[in-house]
């Protein structure tokens, strides 16, 4: 069996045996296409599936009550998708596709039937979703005690370092593939302040741009600039379970 994209994601981590690797592809039997703004799963739905991203990209979001959007994740391939869901009976947020994109299904009770048979996977999905909080905490933080200008810095190194985590060809630049509008709704900013922070940081060399990549030229000065800390590494593993 060929391994999907999730236990090559989980296997970033730590080696997994190849009956965790065989359990974790099962999960991505069901692949389903979906083109760029379709809806996947709309708030307050009644939950039934829970998703791993094959390719393209979605994200997460809710509408506030003055009808503007808050953008919450946005989910590359080999994420884990939902699991927010995983403990509610109605989806707490809605997801739709950010390009062309191949979700994979599958429902929670296979999920359960994962966690119980592979402790190590449960241990490591935990890990992944602690990250994520931490990610998230980080951007709550920058929302209301930073400039315009750091948030821009640090959502694109947060991209970044997530591209990084399962794509060895991310070196120093990346597809960015959203919208100024699509970012200024993830870190509370207009589209106008987007463009102007983006073009400031061009002018002062930190960052280029090219057919919607973006290279980053001075990572040393955008992590001061975003008072960011990369949650993607250094991940403390010495109390994961070992083999079964």
């Amino acid at each position: 069996m060929a391994t999907g994209c999730f236990a090559d994601r989980l296997a970033k981590h730590v080696p997994l045996s190849d009956e965790e690797k065989n359990a974790l592809t099962r999960l991505e039997e069901n692949p389903r296409k979906v083109k760029r703004g379709a809806m996947i799963q709309r708030v307050n739905e009644t939950v039934t599936e829970l998703f791993v991203l094959r390719e393209g990209r979605v994200m997460s979001f809710v509408i506030l009550p003055d009808g503007s959007r808050q953008i919450l994740r946005v989910y590359f391939p080999g994420d884990f998708i939902g699991s927010a869901s995983t403990i509610y009976s109605k989806a707490p947020e809605s997801l739709v596709a950010l390009s062309d994109a191949i979700v994979c299904p599958f429902d929670k009770h296979a999920l359960r039937r994962l966690l119980e048979e592979y402790p190590r996977v449960a241990a490591l999905l935990f890990l992944l979703s602690n990250t994520e909080r931490v990610a998230l905490t980080d951007r709550l933080a920058s929302l209301g005690r930073t400039s315009a200008k750091a948030r821009v810095a640090s959502f694109l190194l947060d991209i970044f370092d997530r591209l990084r985590v399962t794509d060895d060809g991310v070196t120093d630049s990346f597809d960015l593939k959203l919208t100024q509008e699509e970012i200024g709704d993830a870190i509370g900013l207009t589209s106008v302040h987007v463009n102007r922070m983006v073009r400031q940081m061009e002018q002062e060399g930190l960052i280029s741009r090219a057919n919607g990549r973006i290279t980053l030229l001075d990572m040393q000065r955008l992590e001061e600039i975003g008072h960011y800390t990369n949650r993607h590494k250094d991940v403390d593993l010495d109390w994961l379970p070992g083999y079964i």
